[in-house]
């Protein structure tokens, strides 16, 4: 079963298995230029053209860490939502994501811990239907 999440802000107590949030954004050149800038990872495959074209990938591919990023906004202001801390994620990166490939990412719920008010996740990345990015997340949600 899926349940759409239209809040964006929602009790533990509400919370159910299934329920998801996703989050679409396009990757810019601007965007790997200012991760490369924030992170220190300045590797060519990101952001040296001549470069890239040479590489196994032919072209420039944005850092999986982006795509990665867009989890904690989702589960920071949509599921869980407001307050809650990001606690643990694993992550596999199982295709590129080329500058101006549109990502979407979803977390849906998997399991609850009321008593320890954990929510766990499974997050998924994912360009034109194919998943790039899979993995697992672990939320403590504060009471409100």
């Amino acid at each position: 079963m899926t349940t759409k999440l239209i809040v964006d802000n929602i009790a533990i107590e509400d919370i159910k298995e299934g329920m998801e949030a996703s989050y679409s954004q396009t990757i810019t050149d601007a965007d790997v230029k200012t991760f490369a800038g924030m992170s220190g990872d300045h590797n060519p495959v990101h952001v040296n053209d001549e470069y890239a074209a040479n590489s196994r990938w032919e072209r420039r591919i944005a850092h999986g860490m982006i795509s990665a990023s867009f989890f904690s906004g989702l589960m920071g202001t949509k599921l869980p939502g407001i307050g809650c801390v990001w606690v643990s994620q694993t992550l596999k990166f199982l295709k590129p994501v080329y500058i101006g490939d549109t990502v979407t990412a979803k977390v849906i719920v998997r399991d609850i811990d009321l008593e320890r008010r954990r929510v766990f996740l499974r997050t998924v990345c994912s360009v034109k239907g194919e998943i790039v990015i899979d993995g697992e997340a672990e939320a403590f949600v504060p009471r409100t």
